[in-house]
């Protein structure tokens, strides 16, 4: 009964419940180590985007004769400039309109309150029910305004804590593009010959998911925050910039990122000139239409291959447990996931496969 595989199951399920249980029993013991976890998390997760980000460079780099050390240098050198480039003349801007923003949000308030004081004077004409869901909505909505300022407080702490770990990212950053080959043979050295090649081929599909999908995503997404740039610019929208930067960062978003990015440009739009509305709606319709349709088959392709469906399904999951950061890693971490689970299913086929097989030739 032992040798059985339900029976074999069975156990390491109950071996494995009663592991979590005993941790939580102890979790305390535990804390030091989540709180290091958690303070090189966000630094070796930005170095990773980087790494996969760069990578490509890298390899272009070495395959024209360039010493690794020296394509290191370059990526680190061509970085720095970016980020001159950015804080010297792209960050001014963006703290401009930014700050003109928050200034005029007590101006948009007040408009929104003069529309529902106008449709308090003029509810008899609706039905109840339309009423009472207009009240619900304007009630929100201005109730989210008034949060605008502690969010921002908390934006600030946040942004100072960012600057505290940001030093950590180019340590990361250097030893993954300089050791980061090393990692899969590292690790496929303690297995046997056969478990090896199993885990070294599970750990180059999840490798070429993430590679295929920040790569991809980075790509589309500067592509999208550039067109939005150029669209709200012809059509004279405020702070085309700023609002293009947050095009750019919801984009990474699937399904629900360019309404989340489409909502804040047409507000502002709408009270700046109502017409302007439509424009920057027309705008985001664009950019979304070439996007989906030129930008993203091209670039990325069937990398991910999940269905509309499932995508939303995790998006919406993912945002009421983690907030923003899970809407932007769910995506990735399911595909990871999804990878893995693919490789241990097509071992336990071609397991079964051979077992088959050999059980035919033992009849034969």
């Amino acid at each position: 009964m032992t040798q059985k595989k339900w029976f074999q199951g069975l156990v390491a399920a109950v071996l494995t419940f009663t592991l979590i249980l005993l941790i939580s029993k102890v979790g305390f013991i535990f804390r030091p180590l989540a709180a290091y976890i958690g303070a090189i998390a966000f630094p070796m997760i930005a170095a990773g985007l980087l790494f996969y980000i760069t990578k490509p460079l890298v390899r272009l780099l070495e395959r024209i004769r360039f010493p690794k050390w020296v394509a290191i240098l370059t990526i680190f050198l061509l970085l720095i400039g970016l980020g001159y480039i950015v804080f010297q003349f792209a960050a001014p801007i963006v703290q401009k309109q930014f700050q003109a923003l928050v200034n005029n949000i007590p101006g948009i308030t007040n408009e929104i309150m003069s529309i529902v004081d106008y449709w308090e004077e003029n509810h008899s004409a609706l039905p109840d029910q339309v009423e009472e869901s207009i009240m619900n909505y304007a009630s929100n909505l201005q109730s989210s305004l008034q949060d605008i300022p502690g969010y921002l407080i908390s934006f600030i702490s946040s942004l100072v804590n960012f600057l505290f770990t940001l030093v950590l990212i180019p340590f990361f950053l250097f030893f993954m593009l300089k050791d980061g080959e090393k990692l899969i043979p590292f690790i496929t050295k303690f297995f046997d010959e056969k478990k090896g090649a199993s885990v070294k081929k599970l750990m180059e599909d999840v490798n070429h998911t993430l590679a295929s999908f920040i790569q991809g995503q980075f790509i589309v997404s500067v592509c999208v925050g550039t067109m939005l740039f150029i669209g709200y610019s012809l059509i004279g929208l405020k702070y085309a910039f700023t609002l293009a930067v947050i095009g750019l960062v919801f984009n990474v978003i699937p399904f629900l990122g360019p309404y989340l990015a489409a909502a804040p440009a047409i507000l502002v739009a709408f009270f700046q000139e109502p017409k302007l509305a439509i424009l920057a709606a027309i705008v985001m319709l664009i950019a979304q239409q070439i996007e989906g349709n030129l930008i993203s088959p091209n670039v990325m392709g069937k990398v991910l291959s999940i269905h509309p469906l499932t995508v939303i399904t995790l998006i919406l999951a993912a945002g009421n447990i983690a907030g923003f950061l899970g809407l932007l890693f769910v995506i990735p971490f399911y595909a990871v996931c999804k990878a893995v689970v693919s490789h241990f299913y097509r071992e336990w086929v071609d397991y079964r496969m051979k077992k088959k097989s050999a059980a035919g030739i033992q009849a034969d």
